[in-house]
C-alpha cells in the first residue's frame, strides 16, 4: 500500500490522459462494477464504481492506492479489496466528495483499516 492512499502506486501502467471509464473493475475475488469517474491528479486520484445490479445500483470511491494494477488491453481494474470490503465502505457522497474533507477523511481511514 502507498503512503498517500490518494496516489497511484509506483509501477501502475497509467498513461496520463489514459481514460478510465467503462472499464471494468476486478476486486481481490471478483468483479464489482464499471469505472463511472476518475481522476488521475496528483493526490487526488480515485476511480467512482457503478456497482449495477450487484449492490443496487449503489457507487462506491476507491482512491488509486487501492488499485494493484490497470490493464489497459483489457481494459480492466484490479484492486487490492475484496469484494465484501468495497461492499461495506462509506456510501458515495457525489455532490460533495470533492469539498468535503471529513468525507475524504473518513474514505482514507476506511480503505487504510
Amino acid at each position: 500500500m502507498t503512503d498517500d492512499m490518494w496516489a497511484y502506486r509506483s509501477g501502475i501502467i497509467h498513461p496520463t490522459g489514459e481514460d478510465l471509464t467503462g472499464y471494468r473493475v476486478e476486486a481481490a475475488d471478483g468483479h464489482i462494477g464499471k469505472v463511472d469517474k476518475h481522476s488521475n491528479e496528483v493526490s487526488d486520484a480515485y476511480i467512482v464504481v457503478d456497482t449495477g445490479v450487484w449492490i443496487f445500483g449503489k457507487e462506491v470511491l476507491i482512491p488509486a492506492g487501492t488499485i494493484l494494477r490497470v490493464d489497459s488491453e483489457n481494459k480492466t481494474v484490479h484492486l487490492e479489496r475484496t469484494k465484501e470490503q468495497i461492499k461495506a465502505a462509506p456510501e458515495f457522497h457525489r455532490d460533495n466528495h470533492l469539498r468535503d474533507p471529513d468525507y475524504r477523511q473518513e474514505i482514507s481511514k476506511y480503505y487504510a483499516g
